[in-house]
C-alpha cells in the first residue's frame, strides 16, 4: 500500500491545508486549525477540466472544516491539475471542444471521457481512502463521506457502489447513460442536485440518474437554471447533509 507523503502546510482562515501525494497522485487535505480530535472526512470529487484547489473545491472545503469539524480530502482526477495529460486526454478534450465550437452535442463525449477516467480514478481514490485512515486524526473507523458534481458524479458513483466504507454522498449533474447500474448498487443517503434548464444534459436524464439510486433516502434538488447556474446555496444544503450522516453539528464560521 502507496502511504501518504505531506509536502507542504499552511494555515489560514480556521483551517490547516496540506498537500500531499500517494503514489504518484497528488492531493490536499483540508483539516480544522484548532485541536487534534478524530473526526470524519469528507472526499471531494472536482469538476471536468478543474483541480484539487479549484474555489468550488477549496469554497466546499472551507464549509466543511470550520461549519463541522470535517477533514476534507481532494486528489487530481487524472489528466487533470498537477497530472500530466495523455495522448487519450488530448484527443478527448479536442473532440469537446470542436464540438461545442460547432454547436453540436457534447454529452455522448463528456460520458464516454469521464467513464475512461472512472476507471483510473476509482481505485486512485480507494488507495488515498487507505491511505487517509491511517492518520490518527481520521482513524479507519469513522464515517467517511463522499461528495462531487459532474465529472465529480462520474467518479463518485462507480467508487461509492462498491465502497462500503463510503456512508453518505452528494451527486449531481451528469447523464445516467454509463451511471444508472452503478447507481442501483447504492442504498446510502443520497442528495442529488440538477438544473432544470440544464442545456447540456436533459431533463429527463437528470431525473432518470436520480431514480437509478436504491437509496431508501434520497432527495433530488432541481433548481432553475442552465448547467452553471447551480446555486451556491447548495453547497451549504451538502454541509448539513453531512453533519445529519456523518453526526456532527453544524456551526456558523466567525
Amino acid at each position: 500500500m502507496d502511504s501518504l507523503q505531506f509536502t507542504a502546510e499552511s494555515s489560514s482562515n480556521g483551517m490547516v491545508e496540506r498537500d500531499f501525494t500517494v503514489g504518484d497522485v497528488p492531493g490536499v487535505l483540508w483539516s480544522p486549525a484548532s485541536g487534534a480530535d478524530r473526526a470524519p472526512v469528507v472526499l471531494l470529487g472536482h469538476g471536468g477540466g478543474n483541480h484539487k484547489k479549484s474555489p468550488a473545491m477549496a469554497g466546499r472545503a472551507q464549509r466543511l472544516v470550520t461549519g463541522c469539524g470535517f477533514h476534507v480530502a481532494v486528489i487530481d482526477a487524472p489528466g487533470h491539475g498537477d497530472r500530466p495529460r495523455t495522448a487519450h486526454d488530448e484527443q478527448e478534450i479536442a473532440v469537446m471542444q470542436r464540438a461545442m465550437a460547432a454547436g453540436e452535442p457534447v454529452g455522448p463525449i463528456v460520458v464516454r471521457y469521464n467513464a475512461h477516467l472512472a476507471e483510473l480514478a476509482v481505485p486512485e481514490w480507494q488507495a488515498t481512502l487507505d491511505a487517509l485512515q491511517e492518520l490518527p486524526e481520521i482513524g479507519a473507523d469513522g464515517p467517511v463521506g463522499y461528495f462531487g458534481i459532474n465529472m465529480g458524479t462520474a467518479i463518485g458513483v462507480p467508487l461509492v457502489a462498491i465502497e462500503p466504507r463510503i456512508t453518505a454522498a452528494v451527486f449531481g449533474q451528469h447523464w445516467p447513460d454509463v451511471l444508472a447500474e452503478k447507481a442501483k448498487q447504492i442504498t446510502i443517503p443520497i442528495e442529488f442536485a440538477m438544473q432544470w434548464d440544464d442545456e447540456h444534459i436533459p431533463r429527463e436524464a437528470g431525473l432518470a440518474l436520480f431514480d437509478a439510486f436504491a437509496s431508501k433516502e434520497k432527495t433530488l434538488h432541481a433548481n432553475a437554471g442552465r448547467h452553471k447556474d447551480l446555486p451556491r446555496f447548495e453547497a451549504d444544503s451538502a454541509v448539513r447533509f453531512f453533519a445529519r450522516h456523518l453526526g456532527r453539528g453544524v456551526t456558523s464560521p466567525a
